[in-house]
């Protein structure tokens, strides 16, 4: 039996175009399931994979970007379609609790009409949270700082962004959302992880590569690929396998499946 399992529901990035979903992640560690991030078709994804939204324990999302929040709303609706009942867990940037109540509102998805209640609750850098058996800590990125630096003066946000550890009595499992710079994978490595989820959009592939290479890492599983990477998949797996040598490493597809 595993220690934890990883299903891929949404593995591309912010273009739309081929076949794959936008980035949704459902982590299971003991008796807990976790969905990491909302990327539509969420919903669709978590049917394909025989999942109801009643099983899950908790719901993360890592920063606002469209690509990882754009199936929540329709989430929320199949809850509110489907009468989940116990308390649904959601953990979120501090900036995103109001918008995403009016959001709800301006759907017509109020409150009242939910049988369950959403619980909100908004991430802090390296404030551990607990869902069921999972302790999760969550890991500033520097993923939006270059908007930082270019609107805030403009717009009253807090450019949040978001990776994480989760870990169990028996398996710790690090997915790295989506990152601005390499060092934003110190924290989840400071320890040996069993599986690492990482993007591989907004990094250099020879740079990342040669970066995990020595670390403590059972196995790697790559994700949102951006689209120039796509096209050259084949050349990429190549490089990947000559750096990581002997370190077991994959390029996640839509409906994957990683177990460790």
């Amino acid at each position: 039996m595993s220690k934890a399992s990883l299903y891929a529901l949404g593995t591309g990035d912010g273009w739309v175009g081929d076949r794959r979903a936008h980035s949704a992640f459902l982590f299971r560690l003991g008796e807990n399931t976790v969905l990491l991030d909302c990327g539509e078709p969420v919903s669709r994804s978590l049917r394909a994979a025989g999942v109801a939204p009643d099983k899950l324990d908790a719901i993360i999302l890592s920063h606002l970007h469209c690509d990882h929040v754009g199936g929540f709303f329709m989430l929320m609706q199949g809850l509110w379609l489907d009468k989940r009942a116990r308390p649904l867990p959601i953990h979120l940037p501090a900036e995103g609790l109001e918008p995403v109540r009016n959001m709800l509102n301006a759907a017509y998805i109020f409150e009242e009409l939910l049988a369950c209640e959403l619980a909100y609750t908004p991430l802090a850098a390296k404030t551990p949270f607990n869902v069921g058996n999972i302790r999760i800590t969550p890991f500033a990125t520097t993923h939006l700082d270059r908007l930082r630096e270019a609107f805030a003066n403009k717009y009253p946000a807090a450019f949040e962004a978001f990776s994480f550890l989760l870990e169990t009595d028996e398996a710790c499992v690090a997915h790295s959302a989506d990152i601005g710079a390499l060092t934003d994978l110190d924290p989840l490595l400071e320890k040996p992880v069993d599986l690492l989820v990482c993007e591989l959009a907004h990094v250099e592939p020879d740079e990342l590569f040669a970066y995990l290479a020595d670390r403590p890492i059972g196995r790697v599983a790559f994700t949102h690929l951006s689209r120039p990477y796509r096209e050259k998949l084949d050349e990429l797996k190549a490089t990947a396998a000559k750096a990581l040598c002997n370190m077991p490493h994959t390029f996640l597809m839509d409906g994957d499946v990683v177990e460790v």
